[in-house]
């Protein structure tokens, strides 16, 4: 399956844990280290439009521009939707980076980000498995350097046979087993 659809099966996942939050929940602590969930949401929303600006060729500043998380996801679902988003070059922060790398950071937004959100408000997030082997191929591709960006944390060990979204989680620095 081609990725700008397997990120819009990604996006319904991170969705359906972002309808879920409540204003009860924003100080709940997330396996994102020093981020609770009202950061982990601002950290979305800041960099969202500079995402969304990405996949149409347009550099954007990052800078919270949505009025929800549910506004954003949905956005840049949209955008990344877009076979030609994944094409060529992109501008992001700066640099010129390959578009379909800034793709996979949108995917990462919201395969990482939707479980450590469902993670800390005790709810079970969903990805295909399709989405699951791209998002594992895509924190392969970028784990070192996420590391040394300090995007990513060590790797934590899993063992071989585990599913595919703990190893993927275990490879981007996540403890599957993490509970608030």
């Amino acid at each position: 399956m081609q990725k700008h659809v397997l990120l819009g099966e990604a996006a319904a996942g991170m969705l359906a844990v972002v309808d879920r939050i409540g204003a009860q929940d924003l100080g709940t602590a997330t396996p994102c280290a020093e981020w609770d969930v009202a950061a982990l949401r601002d950290h979305l929303l800041e960099w969202g439009p500079a995402l969304e600006g990405a996949a149409r060729k347009e550099a954007v500043g990052p800078g919270a521009a949505y009025s929800s998380l549910r506004e954003q996801v949905t956005r840049l679902a949209e955008a990344w939707g877009e076979p030609a988003a994944w094409d060529g070059m992109t501008r992001m922060g700066g640099a010129e980076l390959p578009a379909d790398l800034v793709g996979g950071m949108v995917l990462g937004e919201f395969v990482l980000h939707g479980w450590d959100l469902g993670r800390a408000l005790g709810v079970p997030v969903e990805f295909g498995e399709d989405v699951l082997r791209l998002m594992y191929a895509e924190v392969a591709r970028s784990a070192d350097q996420g590391r040394s960006m300090g995007v990513y944390g060590a790797e934590v060990p899993v063992p071989p046979d585990a599913p595919l979204l703990a190893r993927t989680l275990a490879l981007s620095g996540r403890d599957p087993q993490w509970s608030a």
